[in-house]
Parts: structure tokens; C-alpha cells; sequence
């Protein structure tokens, strides 16, 4: 049983991983990548401020930086060891095979994927705490392409990818409650001024200016889509 869902596995990846173009090496380098994802952080912590006062700001930052932590260490920490299942452009049986964008192969093993851990982790964070349709959307996409990225340059199979997206939103829910109960223990709710919020905490649609949030991951994507044209990885 175990054989034969891995065999589909990496037949759905050479699939996927065999469809590409110049163009999409260029934009899927860009788009999995970390960094270029800053504009969009920023915007987060920017609607946080208008909303929060600065005590709930830098508690509910916090929170942002224990998601993550707990997402990706129980990946690559835990989980990653225990499996040690070798990343497909590290897999001598399909290497020859596998299509590798900029010759970046990945560390030796990856499963499950942080990088889905990671990003459904944010998402599910984001939907619990904002309750805005529209932003939940925005992350939901934003996290599925994110994985398909991780197909497309070569580092993740597809279970890889569905495994961390499981670990990511438990992880998103895990520090929800733990947000929510921080916040319900009277010791902290005093030192964080949240009577003066409770309204904001309990009804986080009232947030304004989400959508400063969804269109500056629009303009990035927008931006990666036009720099693509001109920039090929090497």
C-alpha cells in the first residue's frame, strides 16, 4: 500500500514538475522564494497597528513568530528525521528527471514541507484572527500556489506537500487557542490593556484596512510577473 502511494506520488510529481517554461522558471524562483514576501509581513503588522494598540501588537507579532516556529520546527525538527524521505532531486532513482530551477536542490530531506507547513500555517492563522472572507482567500491561493512552486522547482513530491499542509493548519489552530487564552487570563488581558480592545478581539471582522493586505500581495505577484520577463535564473 505504502509503495504504491509512493509510486503515485512521484508520478503525479514528474507530471507536474515536467511542465515548464523559461518564463516560468523565472516567476516560480521568484514567488517560492522567502524573502520577497516582506512587502506582504509588513502589511500584516501595518493593519495590526492601525487596529491595536501597540501592547496587542507586539503580543499578537508574537504569536505570528510562535506559529511559525512551531510549523516549521516540527518539520524539519521532528518529523523530517523520523520519515527521512529524500527530496526528489535527491532521489537517485528520478534525479536524472527531475526538472531543477537555478540548481537549487534543497537539503537532503523533505518530508513533510515546511514551506506548505509555513505558508497554510499563516493562512489559517489569518482566517481565524481577521474573519475576512476576502483575506482568507487572498492566504488559501497564496498558500496552495506557494506549494505548487515547490513542485515546479524540483524539492517537493506533492505528499510531501499535503502532509505539511495538515501540520500547518494545526499549527495555525494550536496558536489561536493559545493567542485566545493568553487573552482570557486576567494577569495578561491587564498588561496588554485588552478591555480597552475587547471589542476588536472579539469581532475581528471590525478590523479596518484589511485590504491593504490582499493588494500588496497583488502588487508583489505583479511585480514578480513583470520582472520575470526580463530576469531568467541562471
Amino acid at each position: 500500500m505504502l509503495e504504491s502511494l509512493q509510486a503515485l506520488d512521484r508520478t503525479i510529481f514528474l507530471t507536474l514538475n515536467g511542465m515548464h517554461t523559461p518564463y516560468l522558471d523565472s516567476f516560480m524562483y521568484i514567488f517560492t522564494s522567502k524573502l520577497v514576501w516582506i512587502p506582504l509581513y509588513a502589511s500584516i503588522l501595518y493593519v495590526l497597528y492601525r487596529n491595536m494598540n501597540i501592547r496587542m501588537v507586539i503580543f499578537t507579532t508574537l504569536m505570528f513568530a510562535l506559529l511559525i516556529v512551531i510549523a516549521d520546527q516540527a518539520c524539519s525538527s521532528i518529523l523530517r528525521p523520523i520519515f527521512e524521505r529524500p527530496r526528489p532531486s535527491r532521489n537517485p532513482e528520478i534525479a536524472d528527471l527531475v526538472h531543477i530551477v537555478n540548481g537549487k536542490r534543497g537539503g537532503m530531506y523533505g518530508f513533510p514541507s515546511c514551506h506548505a507547513a509555513n505558508t497554510f500555517a499563516l493562512a489559517c492563522f489569518v482566517m481565524l484572527l481577521f474573519k475576512n472572507k476576502a483575506l482568507t482567500t487572498f492566504f488559501m491561493l497564496w498558500a496552495i500556489v506557494t506549494c505548487y512552486t515547490r513542485i515546479y522547482v524540483g524539492v517537493h513530491y506533492p505528499g510531501d506537500l499535503l502532509f505539511g499542509t495538515v501540520v500547518g493548519f494545526a499549527a495555525g489552530a494550536i496558536t489561536y487557542g493559545i493567542y485566545r487564552f493568553c487573552l482570557r487570563v486576567n494577569s495578561i488581558a491587564h498588561s496588554l490593556q485588552y478591555h480597552r480592545d475587547r471589542k476588536l478581539v472579539k469581532h475581528p471582522t471590525h478590523m479596518r484596512q484589511t485590504s491593504v493586505i490582499i493588494f500588496t500581495g497583488l502588487l508583489t505577484i505583479a511585480a514578480f510577473a513583470i520582472y520575470s520577463i526580463w530576469w531568467q535564473p541562471f
